[in-house]
């Protein structure tokens, strides 16, 4: 399941529909259910490239899963807004690949809060060309798949599409990164686009602590001062007035003002 819980909205939204479900306090009562269990679902992280004709892009994904052995297929899951789901429509192809703990917030921040309409996202990444012609991102990548889209389900805000891995190699021995990983250790966030995004509530009122954490308005991503951000040369420990005014989020890129101390 890919991008940025496959059982989200709008797999229901699909579910309900195959299962004619049209009855609308019947749709409330199956809807009517504890959301936090969703947050149970594990899920990897990865980047999702596709494009033809000189026209290539990539972003984040986080719902990516494998349906079949023989053949081997996978499924994935995009926004109908994103740049990525336009190129998968049109070049029936895809590759997937499958990111490390090693990668650092600025490079899942680039393919995950970025759009491809407006940067070059792959101008500076290390890549080469396979069967599908279509760029396979190799900086933090543990391995890669190449599919061709067989099917797709159209699923409201996403389209699931389900592919035949026509081929695939292990580029590195490092440890995949997980979506729970990317969360309590990188500090990470959804973004809105994603089928895992559901909007936070405010939390209860914590403890006072000595340094206040402070939260990107941008992208979500959560500064906290006991980690630092040691990608980027802060050291744990590192207050939030105490960074330097060239410091920058590291997952979108927003500066100091967009952040606002955590509630």
């Amino acid at each position: 399941m890919i991008y940025s819980g496959f059982l989200g909205g709008s797999f229901l939204f699909a579910l309900k529909r195959e299962l004619g479900y049209t009855n609308t306090q019947e749709v409330e009562r199956r809807t009517s259910m504890n959301r936090s269990a969703l947050h149970k679902i594990s899920y990897g992280l990865y980047i999702i490239t596709s494009g033809q004709d000189g026209k290539f892009n990539g972003q984040i994904a986080n719902s990516m899963f494998q349906v079949t052995s023989n053949p081997a297929t996978v499924a994935i899951s995009i926004n109908k807004e994103n740049y990525t789901h336009e190129l998968i429509k049109l070049s029936r192809r895809f590759v997937v690949s499958i990111l490390s703990e090693e990668a650092p917030m600025t490079f899942i921040g680039l393919f995950g809060f970025k759009s491809g309409r407006d940067v070059n996202k792959l101008q500076n990444v290390k890549t080469k060309t396979g069967q599908t012609k279509v760029p396979i991102v190799l900086d933090n990548t543990v391995s890669y798949l190449e599919v061709e889209v067989d099917k797709e389900m159209d699923c409201g805000t996403h389209t699931i599409f389900i592919g035949n891995i026509i081929d695939c190699d292990v580029v590195s021995d490092a440890v995949p990164m997980t979506y729970a990983y990317y969360q309590k250790v990188k500090g990470g966030k959804s973004p809105k686009t994603a089928p895992t995004y559901s909007k936070e509530e405010p939390s209860a009122a914590a403890a006072p602590q000595a340094a206040a954490s402070y939260v990107c308005s941008v992208c979500g991503y959560v500064y906290d001062p006991v980690k630092g951000d040691p990608d980027n040369g802060i050291a744990a420990g590192t207050r939030f007035e105490s960074l330097p005014d060239s410091w920058t989020c590291p997952v979108c890129g927003a500066d100091k003002s967009k952040f606002e101390k955590e509630k």
